[in-house]
């Protein structure tokens, strides 16, 4: 039987411990998850733990890979790699102090795009070359306004200099 831990561990095996997410935080990853399905088909998944080569297992918000990279291992298991496209939102999450060290080691792990939606609902798509304008897989993200803060403008440029 898989039970979700909610912890990760860190890059020398250090247990790091998440919050639970609040209910608005669990519709908007229910709602990105539904809109990634719906746009790349049904291999998505929420709150999978992930071998990352520099910040240990880590839990993205929702992850998407292909048909045949979803064979390759036990699933009751963390996935061995980091897949195609991995999602973090920082609604009333505490990831926010290591979300570049996170969007990093996701890309550097073979990810093809992050993408991060930060407190006010704006969506970030990230590759290997930096930030994008849009998504390399095509996705596009309508979230409701009415679960993300009101006020105030950021983004994961401004958060390196934090």
């Amino acid at each position: 039987m898989v039970q979700w831990h909610p912890y990760e561990l860190d890059e020398c095996g250090e247990v790091v411990t998440n919050l639970c997410p609040s209910a608005r935080r669990q519709i908007v990853l229910t709602d990105i998850y539904c809109q990634l399905s719906e746009q790349m088909g049904h291999l998505a998944a929420m709150s999978v733990a992930v071998t990352t080569p520099s910040f240990g297992i880590r839990v993205p918000d929702v992850v998407w890979m292909s048909c045949d990279k979803w064979e390759g291992f036990d699933r009751d298991d963390p996935v061995p790699f980091v897949p195609d496209l991995c999602v973090e939102v920082l609604l009333d999450s505490d990831r926010t102090r290591d979300i570049v060290r996170r969007v990093k080691s996701y890309l550097e792990g073979g990810a093809t795009e992050v993408i991060v939606v930060d407190h006010f609902g704006q969506v970030e798509f990230w590759g290997a070359r930096g930030r994008r304008p849009t998504s390399t897989f095509g996705i596009a993200l309508s979230l409701d306004d009415m679960y993300f803060e009101k006020s105030g403008v950021s983004s994961i440029a401004s958060l390196r200099s934090r």
